[in-house]
């Protein structure tokens, strides 16, 4: 494994949904900070979102070796869970390129795309009508 570089200007931004993470991955023994408080008290202690977010360090055998410092805003917790995981990878990416090899099999480098679609006038919801009377 090449030598892994730290800089503090880098950030790894990630976006999911309404959700925006900037990740700073900082040499540690594996702590998670979200909006200065504990990741596991911000994530509700669900093992499922705290999985998403340490998945890309777990998959390079890392997680032990890096704390993660995030700031996040918008959305729900799925969508800052997932961007956060987002902006972690991008974060490897940019300290070691040989990370790419490992995480975009993965899907971890891969951002989603999928939004809320608009509500539309004559409609109830995006795509919900309302009954249709024939006479």
């Amino acid at each position: 494994m090449s030598e892994l570089i730290y800089q503090k200007k880098n950030i790894g931004l990630g976006k999911r949904k309404q959700a925006i993470a900037r990740v700073f991955l900082i040499p540690g023994e594996g702590n998670l900070i979200i909006n200065k408080v504990s990741g596991n008290k911000y994530l509700q202690y669900n093992d499922t979102y705290l999985n998403t977010v340490w998945a890309p360090l777990k998959a390079l055998n890392l997680e032990k070796q890096f704390n993660i410092v995030t700031v996040v805003k918008g959305g729900g917790l799925t969508g800052q869970a997932q961007a956060i995981q987002l902006g972690v990878a991008r974060q490897l990416c940019q300290m070691d390129h040989q990370h790419r090899l490992v995480l975009k099999p993965f899907g971890f480098l891969t951002r989603d795309s999928r939004i809320k679609e608009r509500k539309k006038y004559g409609l109830r919801k995006a795509r919900k009508a309302p009954q249709y009377s024939k006479r």
